[in-house]
């Protein structure tokens, strides 16, 4: 009970600075939509390329990635506000006083999956009002969803490791980078088949290639990899866990 009280404390206080400063939830919203504009709408010229066969088009097609990316960069927002709270103070007065530390991190996670939930609805209610084409079925777009929530767990464990060892907002590009980079090397702008040369050696072993192809398979009805996304999600999820809990402990030894 005690864990459940420290994470309904950290969760609310960082949604409440979260909603209520819109220097800090408008960037995190605004950035999706970008990518969404100048992918789906920008680049809809690439559905014509021989070869590009996803059946519901290139709207959707940027769809699926830009909810995984709005995901996992939620996740790293939030990150920004651990290393925030380390800075003001606030951070190491609750490690004083929770009694439970754990619940902090999950605190900072719910938080983190309750913020993504705002950016995916707007995100979702656009892309459907500009026409976007769903073929998948309830059920698919739970798998869809439920890929996304792993995503932003995942991000978020990260962000919390680097965060709770550096304390300090000038890590952010350490906890932003990486994972730009795992994104944009995954197949973003067409189909893996499409790809050549060294980025298709690249994202073939990138693990959210998997899950990138099987949430486009569950948005277009055609489940694929389903297994191999949700093992490569999970596992990440999993590894990052044990990363941000030791970064926890670095945190409460400097006191």
């Amino acid at each position: 009970m005690r864990t459940l009280a420290v994470a309904r404390g950290v969760a609310w206080r960082t949604l409440h600075n979260v909603f209520t400063n819109p220097s800090l939830f408008i960037p995190s919203l605004l950035f999706p939509l970008f990518f969404f504009t100048a992918f789906a709408g920008g680049l809809s010229r690439v559905q014509d390329v021989p070869g590009f066969d996803y059946a519901e088009g290139y709207t959707a097609f940027q769809f699926v990635f830009v909810l995984l990316q709005s995901a996992a960069f939620g996740g790293v927002f939030t990150g920004f506000g651990i290393a925030r709270d380390f800075e003001s103070g606030f951070a190491r007065r609750l490690l004083l006083a929770a009694p439970n530390r754990s619940g902090i991190v999950l605190g900072y996670a719910v938080a983190a999956l309750i913020r993504w939930f705002a950016t995916a609805v707007i995100l979702t209610a656009i892309a459907l009002a500009v026409g976007m084409h769903v073929g998948g079925s309830g059920v698919d777009l739970v798998g869809l969803y439920s890929l996304a929530v792993i995503v932003n767990a995942a991000a978020l464990l990260w962000a919390a490791g680097v965060a709770m060892r550096l304390r300090t907002m000038q890590a952010g590009p350490i906890m932003q980078m990486p994972v730009f980079l795992v994104l944009f090397f995954a197949p973003v702008y067409v189909p893996l088949s499409l790809l050549q040369g060294w980025i298709h050696a690249v994202a073939v072993v990138n693990p959210l290639t998997r899950v990138l192809e099987a949430a486009r398979g569950f948005l277009a009805g055609s489940p694929t990899e389903v297994a191999a996304a949700f093992g490569a999600a999970l596992a990440l999820a999993a590894a990052f866990s044990i990363w941000a809990f030791r970064g926890l402990r670095k945190a409460e030894a400097a006191g």
